[in-house]
């Protein structure tokens, strides 16, 4: 089967990456999880048709580790909180100064053709297949480039929006210092997607 590739590059000044085993005071790990880098890459172009599957994330820059705090101040704070008007402080350990470099492939989902979510409809084959999966790197590329984008990419919270987002740049290198060893890596939180659910 001939490989679609896709990548991307992404830098800004902050990122979580949530270890689900950090619980109400997070800790982020050192790189993003496949279902975040899945949706990094659906935020410059999603089509239903098509199925971005991560491969590869280089570390581009020194991890550095940050204490990070917000306020909370919505319905979920204790009824005490809520009648005094005081908000919650969540405590947070997040990544500064990030840059990444992600590569991917370009699969199909099984079963009919659906129609993308934005930028008109692919070119299609007899199968309607190996199109759309051409049609959706070519479009890809051209969003990327242009900065036009399905929804604005995030480093794992919607607030935590990069600098930069696009092609491989020339000056970006992968870290060389950096090697970590990670026990346990959440792959993604829901083992199905969406369009394959049940209504």
């Amino acid at each position: 089967m001939k490989p679609y590739p896709l990548q991307l590059e992404i830098v800004g000044p902050t990122a979580m990456w949530t270890r689900p085993d950090t619980g109400s005071s997070p800790v982020s790990y050192v790189a993003p999880a496949f279902s975040a880098v899945n949706g990094i890459f659906e935020s410059v172009l999603r089509w239903k048709s098509v199925h971005v599957r991560p491969l590869t994330v280089e570390i581009c820059r020194p991890i550095q580790f940050h204490r990070y705090v917000t306020n909370y101040g919505g319905p979920l704070r204790v009824s005490d909180a809520i009648a005094k008007g005081a908000s919650f402080q969540l405590f947070a350990m997040v990544l500064v100064n990030v840059c990444y470099q992600f590569q991917a492939e370009v699969d199909w989902y099984r079963g009919p053709m659906a129609t993308p979510a934005r930028s008109g409809e692919p070119a299609q084959s007899p199968d309607g297949r190996q199109c759309a999966r051409h049609a959706h790197v070519d479009t890809f590329q051209r969003q990327l480039e242009r900065g036009g984008w399905f929804c604005t990419p995030c480093r794992g919270k919607r607030e935590f929006v990069p600098e930069y987002v696009g092609p491989f740049r020339n000056g970006t290198a992968t870290c060389v210092t950096e090697n970590h060893v990670i026990p346990a890596f959440l792959k993604m939180v829901f083992d199905q997607h969406p369009s394959n659910c049940a209504n």
